[in-house]
């Protein structure tokens, strides 16, 4: 395993250890918490930190453990316990797996300080320089706490608390919607200053899109779908949002997995899914993701976003925002299957040429199948897989689609044996 996935979660337990620690030993040529968050800068640069901790660790981790989990990819080397684990599944991923404690942690430590410059920003005199702040955080906050609702059946109510209770997964989505709603109503009323645009550092991230975007997202998996369907419409689709990478901070599937051919690739060209629903042969988001390696095994390599050192990762879809709108459209009370199959049609009809992620299965027929709502939900799951193949939702998919137990290796995870140790609260652990 490469060292830079568990960097956040070796600092986080290092700032653990040190605050049980009776001596404090100060840096006098480092800036105090309360300097940092007393300035707009300090909190700019605390926030891009949140975002790198989130685009290393978490991102990181939820491609590996779902791919995995789910049949997207294949084990290498099953000298990587952690991913040794997930590949087995059921009893065998246990409270002692890395990648599950680097996921809880980096999250946990997401939320934890994008919440203190979330809280900082409203003091600042530049309304608009905070309102950039307050979104720009919220939408690492948003997704560490749908991380880790997507993973556990329940999820701290409060990040650092010691001994926090716990709420319900549902609770932990409608939590972050509330995160989102606090910062597009603080842009709302102010929008985000000329200024703030110009200080941020982080090419790629459309901030109202972003919210919009999430917001559809997590009221789709809590099962609100006239807000999901709301928030999705409100999406530019013609729009991106990337975590961006460098040669300082490189793309960390590619450096961990890619690059080494060490840890996993994809299953093949059916992307794990089964007989009836795989890819069709002219799809063209298979040869996208993946890539033949005619010389050595394994014969399906990774690709798309993961192909370089400085490959982006998007942080939503467009073409999730068509889907989720179909998929609302088919559970609301009153059905439409018509719109909801033109939607469909848009996302399978997609030239890659015209995505802004360069994703498109270009498919010119569109759908061909029955048009019930039955048949159109399972045509919305195909293509979520394919469209956002290892992005980390595939078993939050499965389970609201309700697939068979057969297709994945795990429904939820344990908790983490820190938490459990150190919380009294800790929930039982899953069984499956």
């Amino acid at each position: 395993m490469k060292k830079i996935i568990y960097k956040s979660s070796l600092l986080l337990l290092t700032v653990l250890v040190a605050a049980g620690c009776k001596k404090n030993f100060v840096n006098p040529n480092a800036s105090t918490a309360d300097q940092v968050f007393s300035n707009a800068k300090g909190m700019m640069g605390v926030a891009v930190g949140i975002q790198r901790n989130y685009s290393l660790n978490v991102v990181y981790g939820l491609t590996n453990a779902t791919g995995l989990i789910t049949n997207e990819t294949i084990l290498i080397n099953v000298g990587n316990v952690s991913e040794a684990q997930f590949a087995s599944g059921g009893g065998t991923v246990d409270n002692s797996n890395a990648l599950l404690l680097n996921i809880w942690a980096s999250a946990s430590k997401c939320i934890y300080d994008a919440n203190r410059v979330i809280t900082a920003a409203g003091g600042l005199a530049d309304k608009g320089y905070a309102s950039g702040l307050i979104g720009y955080a919220s939408i690492i906050k948003a997704l560490s706490i749908g991380a880790q609702s997507m993973y556990w059946e329940n999820v701290p109510d409060v990040i650092g608390t010691a001994t926090t209770t716990f709420i319900s997964r549902s609770q932990g989505f409608a939590k972050a919607i509330a995160t989102i709603d606090n910062a597009l109503a603080t842009i709302a009323t102010t929008p985000l200053s000329a200024t703030f645009l110009t200080d941020l550092p982080v090419a790629g991230i459309d901030i109202v899109n972003t919210l919009q975007a999430l917001k559809a997202r997590y009221a789709l998996f809590a099962g609100n779908y006239a807000t999901a369907l709301a928030a999705a419409n409100a999406v530019d689709l013609t729009k991106a949002s990337w975590f961006g990478y460098d040669a300082a901070v490189p793309n960390p599937i590619f450096q961990a997995v890619t690059s080494t051919n060490n840890v996993y690739q994809p299953v093949d060209s059916t992307l794990g899914l089964p007989l009836g629903i795989r890819p069709a042969l002219n799809d063209g988001r298979v040869p996208f993701y993946t890539v033949i390696n005619m010389v050595a095994a394994p014969r399906f390599r990774l690709n798309g976003f993961w192909n370089a050192a400085t490959r982006k990762i998007p942080v939503y879809f467009p073409n999730e925002m068509r889907l989720i709108r179909a998929e609302c459209l088919l559970r609301q009370t009153s059905p439409d299957a018509a719109a909801a199959q033109v939607l469909i049609d848009g996302v399978l009809k997609q030239n890659p040429a015209t995505d802004p992620l360069g994703v498109g299965a270009n498919i010119a027929t569109g759908y061909t199948g029955a048009s019930d709502v039955a048949s159109l939900l399972v045509e919305v799951y195909r293509n979520r897989c394919i469209e956002m193949y290892l992005s980390g939702h595939k078993l939050e998919d499965m389970r609201r689609f309700g697939r068979p137990l057969t297709e994945r290796k795990r429904n939820f995870f344990p908790y983490p044996i820190n938490e459990r140790n150190n919380n009294p609260n800790t929930p039982a652990d899953p069984t499956f």
